[in-house]
């Protein structure tokens, strides 16, 4: 299967889009991670499989990878891009929404301001509020040993809106690597660190303020959901994730023990076929489609 990618205007922005499943009418769309950081290659080879039967839609948040650093640089208008993306590329039809980490984090915001545009959410590795960041900031210092290059300072740096420019970004993320994965090879790590898609300008921007906290709003999702942790998860601890879980009705947990915060690449089989069970399918997964090789997270 050949991802048929292009770029869409929205709000004022030029968004890169990758579409897979075009056949297909139920649209699943994709939010990557990372605030500034990296773009939505690495979460389309890992739901790619989905594009069987969905209309599997990934893209570049406005400020990330290759799609313009347009403003407003602002959760809200981030949502607002999702909502415009669903009703170009899904057809204007509810769709399953997939969001990991910081996109976990649009995610739950959507889904608490367009209710009406979903029916599943998958939420991964993510937090309901800015205040995980106490948690990950703990869980740093406990596994410091793992990543001898990282200072507590670069972390401060990588949660706050102070970071001095894309250079800084990029070695900070090299210098974190270690607490992402166990056994990391070092070099796998540097070529990343080299091809990742960094714009501190956005990163700053999204950390400018700390006002995201969506937990009292929690309780009125009723969009099916499926929330998804690697119990090793150091940025987002397996914690906020219970937080989820139990606060949206109906919702399901999935813990995965020796998992990081990429349980979905490490995972891959399992994660989707619970997501195959969420949408209701039961059935054993196809095949991957051909995809380029993902650079970023």
């Amino acid at each position: 299967m050949t991802p048929a990618s292009r770029r869409i205007a929205i709000r004022g922005a030029s968004l890169a889009c990758t579409v897979l499943g075009e056949a297909c009418t139920h649209p699943v769309i994709l939010l990557h991670g990372g605030r500034g950081i990296g773009n939505h290659a690495k979460d389309l080879q890992a739901y790619g499989a989905l594009a069987d039967r969905y209309r599997v839609i990934g893209f570049d948040m406005r400020g990330h990878g290759q799609s313009s650093l347009s403003g407003p640089l602002t959760f809200s208008q981030l949502v607002e891009d999702l909502e415009e993306v669903r009703q170009t590329l899904g057809g204007g039809r509810p769709m399953t929404l997939i969001g990991g980490s910081f996109g976990g984090m649009i995610a739950l915001s959507y889904a608490v301001r367009y209710p009406h545009g979903l029916t599943h959410l998958v939420l991964r590795g993510t937090a309901p509020s800015w205040h995980h960041e106490v948690e990950a900031k703990q869980a740093f210092e406990a596994r410091l040993h793992r990543a001898p290059m990282a200072t507590r300072e670069m972390l401060d740096k990588l949660l706050s809106d102070q970071v001095t420019d894309d250079a800084e970004l990029r070695l900070i993320c090299f210098a974190l690597s270690p607490m992402y994965e166990d056994r990391l090879d070092m070099n796998v790590a540097l070529e990343s660190a080299r091809r990742i898609d960094v714009h501190a300008a956005t990163h700053n921007a999204l950390f400018a303020v700390k006002d995201y906290d969506v937990r009292e709003q929690l309780a009125s999702i009723r969009t099916p959901t499926l929330v998804v942790c690697g119990d090793q998860d150091w940025i987002c601890p397996p914690g906020q994730s219970r937080w989820i879980a139990q606060a949206i009705p109906g919702a399901r947990l999935l813990m995965v023990p020796g998992c990081g915060h990429y349980v979905h690449i490490e995972a891959n089989t399992q994660v989707l076929t619970e997501i195959r069970q969420l949408l209701g399918e039961g059935r054993p997964l196809g095949p991957a489609p051909t995809l380029p090789p993902a650079s970023s997270r």
